[in-house]
């Protein structure tokens, strides 16, 4: 998810070469909705990393303390292997 409306993030994301699903949130309505903290002092929104399930239900959430705080990768498929699981 990001600041940017759908043209500058969608060039972002294929500059970057990002390889999951983004989400241009120009007005803010997704941040406030998973309350994403916005701290001035770190030029910006904070990192938020969650994974959703198909329901709606966030089932893993971190917020970041930093823009480099971020979960590794084994916990996000770790949590998403268990949904997997779960649903069969």
């Amino acid at each position: 998810m990001g600041p940017d409306a759908l043209e500058p993030f969608q060039h972002y994301w294929e500059r970057e070469n990002i390889p999951f699903i983004g989400l241009p949130d120009p007005e803010n309505a997704v941040a406030k909705m998973y309350r994403q903290e916005v701290n001035l002092f770190k030029f910006g929104r904070m990192p938020m990393n969650c994974v959703v399930d198909v329901n709606g239900v966030i089932r893993y959430i971190h917020y970041s303390l930093s823009r480099t705080d971020y979960p590794d990768t084994e916990t996000f498929f770790s949590v998403i292997d268990e949904l997997n699981r779960a649903s069969k």
